[in-house]
């Protein structure tokens, strides 16, 4: 499973990016809007920074508009993907950027049809939010598996990408269900190398160690 980074802000994925496990890097409008920062100069240095998908957002709803913003955007550089909201207008932009050879992150996908329709329009990616999903009281990581077995069931190319994840829980949870990625917070990603038993392991190691002659 292919892990991205789900920022804006440059210090934390330039940080995330050295640790060598990051694949890729998705981003938002409320993201860039916290930097303060003009959003074509985030998006230049995000693209400097990151060497795979990075996805950045069209703000149009309508078809025209949002084919025009995602050929401007994918013009910035060979790894970008044009985020589109998996709407009617939206989905027949994602036909239409994908006759032009432009990858899409299909973006606020909410149910298995969604997912369904955007992929039979040629997305690159679809983004379920399981967070969100969960926060109403849905299993959103339910969504996550039927969104898989419906793919696998017709070989829809499409890649899952498990997005608005929580805690590590959703990472594991997304893992065993086939996701071929997710996209996380900083905060998040951190989370996934803590074990106690590491830590008390490390710990005695050093202790140990420490009672080797060393001449």
């Amino acid at each position: 499973m292919k892990i991205f980074i789900d920022s804006a802000d440059v210090d934390k994925i330039r940080e995330a990016w050295g640790w060598g496990i990051i694949d890729g890097c998705t981003t938002n409008p409320s993201h860039v809007a916290k930097t303060g920062r003009k959003h074509m100069e985030v998006y230049r240095e995000i693209l400097d920074i990151v060497d795979g998908p990075v996805s950045l957002e069209t703000i149009s709803l309508s078809a025209k508009e949002i084919v025009d913003e995602g050929r401007a955007l994918a013009k910035l550089h060979k790894n970008v993907v044009v985020k589109v909201p998996v709407i009617r207008e939206g989905l027949m932009a994602v036909k239409q950027l994908n006759s032009e050879g432009i990858k899409t992150n299909v973006t606020v996908t909410f149910s298995p049809l969604q997912a369904m329709l955007a992929a039979k329009c040629g997305a690159t990616y679809i983004s379920p939010f399981v967070g969100r999903l969960d926060a109403i009281g849905h299993n959103g990581m339910d969504c996550i598996k039927q969104i898989r077995t419906i793919y696998d069931n017709y070989a829809f190319e499409t890649q899952i990408l498990t997005a608005a994840v929580r805690h590590p829980l959703h990472v594991l949870e997304a893992a065993l269900a086939g996701s071929d990625v997710i996209t996380m917070a900083y905060e998040v990603l951190i989370q996934l190398y803590d074990h106690p038993l590491t830590d008390i392991g490390v710990d005695i190691f050093l202790k140990d160690w420490a009672k080797v002659p060393k001449a």
